[in-house]
């Protein structure tokens, strides 16, 4: 029989948000760590798209969001494109989601066998729930007699944080202890991440994201018992990552380092060895349906830009993995930043096709305590205005080396000791743009000229819609 697949995704939760990839904070992750102890962490794992639907929709169709035409929050602008559940559930499977259902449903009329979305699941962060629908899934799936796949979409840690959530949340679960983590963290127990200042209000504003950490892994590890129970571990391939990095400056919605980096665990008994990595392999977003389809012996849909990694779970090697190329086009509030990214195991180069100088980046990761914080320190710190500068503002490029910088905070585009290495991503990211068709090629090639990149601006409004 094919194995069951449970896919579980966290929302906004950081790389380096668990201690299984060297969390600076003790105890954020426990049952994840324990996952990562019963199977396979990857070092270098990419989302393609750093923010939820269009993230989702390029693990749903295995493609980047200039093929698919899901580069917004909105569904598919093309028709027609299979789904990773619709194959699954061609092959024989139940599928099945709880929580981001309207960001993880890539076409309107596509339907899933069962769904729960986050009314139903105490605001997507309540523990309990989660469980309970899980194990209903899973009875009426055996009674079915046949293999599931459940899509399992954690809300934490998204914004609001816990310590900074609504009251009335509390009011209307019952337990209403069943929302506030197993471990609260506070400010004085927390290190900052280095992309960000050190100033009371974002360590304040970090304590609170990693109590949502916690809370997010406390349901996680409520739904891992449920599978411990129904005796269903041993024939199930359980995979986890979160669909892009914390929403704060420098993370979310663009194409750092801390924006596309996921916490990407596999656990298969029998096929994934317990306590093994694969670090020297780099993996995206896109390649998530095709290894699945694998795994459940599905047959592949024609045209994906993803490629299996089966190979690697044996300890096997792939030709290709050395890079990984990221993209960016609109935030939820339909503002265009087109970006492209390539990144290797070293460095990273970005192209903002959006940067004139003058044109203001606007997202969610400026909401809370932090981007205010930053704000209020640039006027008596030249060092934090210029980082508050740079993100609000950008350059046409960027370049950075992971190795000695591993925050991202010196652009190296100027130096010329990295000349060559910027010619070489420059070449490869061509390249790439080439291969697959992309729309801002043109204006890649002139991104010494206004007018173009004025030209592609407008051109992004048209297809996509929203505001420059």
């Amino acid at each position: 029989m094919p194995p069951n697949i449970l896919l579980i995704t966290a929302d906004d939760m950081n790389w380096d948000a668990l201690g299984a990839f060297g969390c600076p904070n003790a105890n954020t992750t426990p049952h994840l760590d324990q996952l990562a102890a019963e199977g396979m962490r990857f070092d270098h794992a990419h989302v393609t798209i750093s923010v939820c639907q269009p993230s989702r929709s390029a693990m749903m169709t295995g493609r980047y969001p200039h093929h698919s035409g899901g580069e917004g929050f909105f569904h598919l602008r093309k028709p027609g494109i299979p789904l990773l559940p619709e194959c699954l559930r061609n092959a024989g499977y139940r599928v099945g989601i709880l929580g981001k259902y309207g960001h993880s449903t890539p076409y309107e009329s596509f339907r899933w066998d069962e769904e729960k979305d986050i009314h139903d699941l105490g605001h997507g962060r309540n523990p309990k729930i989660y469980a309970n629908y899980a194990h209903a899934f899973i009875e009426n799936t055996a009674e079915a007699q046949k293999p599931f796949f459940l899509m399992l979409n954690i809300h934490d840690p998204h914004r609001p944080f816990y310590g900074n959530d609504p009251r009335e949340w509390y009011q209307d679960t019952d337990p209403c202890p069943a929302l506030t983590p197993s471990k609260i963290f506070h400010e004085d127990e927390i290190t900052v991440p280095g992309f960000l200042e050190d100033l009371p209000e974002v360590r304040k504003e970090v304590a609170e994201y990693y109590s949502s950490v916690r809370r997010g892994d406390d349901t996680i590890g409520a739904v891992l018992k449920v599978l411990r129970e129904t005796n269903l571990e041993e024939n199930t391939l359980v995979v986890f990552l979160s669909d892009n990095g914390m929403a704060f400056p420098f993370a979310k919605t663009n194409c750092y380092l801390n924006s596309t980096k996921t916490p990407f665990l596999m656990k298969w008994p029998g096929h994934i060895p317990p306590g093994s990595s694969c670090n020297d392999h780099m993996i995206s977003g896109i390649d998530l349906m095709p290894t699945l389809l694998e795994a459940a012996g599905a047959p592949l849909p024609d045209h994906m830009d993803g490629y299996s990694f089966l190979p690697l779970l044996h300890g096997n090697r792939q030709a290709e993995r050395e890079q990984v190329f990221t993209q960016f086009h609109q935030t939820a509030g339909k503002m265009n930043y087109p970006i492209r990214c390539v990144q290797n195991r070293r460095f990273g180069y970005m192209f903002n096709a959006w940067s004139n100088g003058e044109r203001e980046f606007r997202n969610e990761s400026q909401s809370g305590r932090t981007m205010k914080a930053m704000c209020e320190a640039a006027e008596t710190h030249p060092e934090i205005a210029a980082r508050v500068n740079l993100f609000l503002y950008r350059q046409v490029e960027e370049l950075y080396d992971f190795d000695n910088d591993p925050h991202a905070r010196k652009n190296l585009i100027e130096d010329p000791a990295y000349r060559e290495i910027l010619w070489e991503l420059q070449a490869q990211l061509e390249q790439w743009m080439i291969e697959h068709a992309d729309p801002a090629l043109t204006a890649f090639r002139n991104r010494s000229d206004p007018d173009a990149l004025a030209a592609y601006m407008q051109q992004q409004v048209q297809e996509l819609g929203g505001t420059i």
